[in-house]
């Protein structure tokens, strides 16, 4: 039985969160991630986190935020678009993910996630939380597949029919009582645009990603060299990959953010290959000081666009 207040401070929680510019926002009541269990099992199993080791660690953690967050009763699920107002041109250029062109949503999103929760705490009174924005373990499409926000498609994204996969999750994890919301409908159908597209061929089923044939993972979470059975398939993409997103049907709804933190850095629209190859620690420290690129670090960037490099002098 839910208190009395939990449907009107879920109302207020997302009357709140449109306010300050997100594009979703669904509740789940803090509980055991049942269905998620084995899923998570055998994926590790089967190694496809690759050298993603910190995947393996707390494992009970990731099902019940109950143990991540003392006392917390629901887990309020967020989304915040990024979909740029321009791509930057990948003539003469190699390509970085979109949602990299600009400043780091890890402290975007959680600066507006903590300026929310204040106004929440005046209204609401204290109240225990923590905030996420891709963050600690926490199964972030699981609890916004939960809340309703969208379902997960086969590329694994989180798919919404209003606006597509362009967004950021976020979540603040909470002991307040608030009213659940339920899941919707999965609208994939027999579409397999994704899986098809996928030059390293890393949707290897519905939903289930093989991390160590993604792109993604290659040029960002991979610290050692880069594997051979990437070679001739990075399609020019040095940061990140947006292939099965920019295939998925749905994103045709997709609309420009109004996030002015989230404008393309004017540099990255400037460079061509010629001067990435030449790239030094300065001037990358200069153009990514604020951006999720400097998670690959100098090293790693150069690694990446060099491996780029030998592919397509080996004319692969």
């Amino acid at each position: 039985m839910l208190n009395s207040n939990a449907g009107k401070h879920a109302q207020l929680i997302k009357s709140k969160a449109e306010r300050f510019g997100f594009q979703s926002c669904g509740i789940s009541k803090a509980d055991f991630l049942e269905e998620d269990a084995p899923n998570l099992e055998n994926w590790l199993k089967n190694n496809f986190h690759g050298e993603m080791k910190y995947m393996e660690n707390h494992f009970d953690k990731r099902l019940d935020p109950r143990l991540l967050v003392e006392g917390s009763k629901s887990v309020i699920s967020l989304s915040y678009n990024y979909f740029p107002e321009e791509k930057i041109s990948a003539l003469e250029n190699y390509k970085i993910s979109k949602y990299a062109y600009a400043e780091d949503y890890h402290e975007v999103v959680k600066e507006i996630l903590r300026e929310m929760v204040s106004e929440l705490q005046e209204e609401i009174g204290e109240f225990g939380f923590r905030v996420f924005v891709d963050s600690a373990p926490v199964m972030e499409r699981s609890w916004a597949r939960k809340s309703g926000i969208g379902w997960v498609g086969k590329n694994a994204n989180l798919i919404t029919k209003q606006n597509g996969s362009f967004y950021f999750l976020a979540e603040i994890i909470c002991d307040l009582e608030l009213t659940p919301d339920h899941a919707t409908t999965d609208h994939c159908g027999t579409c397999r645009k994704c899986i098809d597209a996928c030059p390293t061929d890393a949707i290897v089923s519905d939903k289930i990603i093989d991390g160590s044939r993604c792109i993604s993972y290659a040029t960002i979470e991979l610290k050692n060299e880069i594997p051979d059975h990437f070679k001739g398939r990075m399609e020019d993409w040095m940061f990140g990959c947006d292939i099965c997103q920019d295939v998925c049907p749905w994103n045709r709804f997709s609309a420009p953010n109004r996030q002015a933190k989230f404008a393309p850095n004017e540099s990255l629209k400037s460079f061509k290959k010629e001067e990435w190859k030449e790239i030094t620690q300065e001037i990358f420290s200069e153009i990514f000081r604020k951006s999720p690129v400097k998670r690959t670090k100098f090293a790693g960037l150069k690694r990446n666009i060099e491996f780029l490099e030998r592919s397509s002098d080996s004319g692969l």
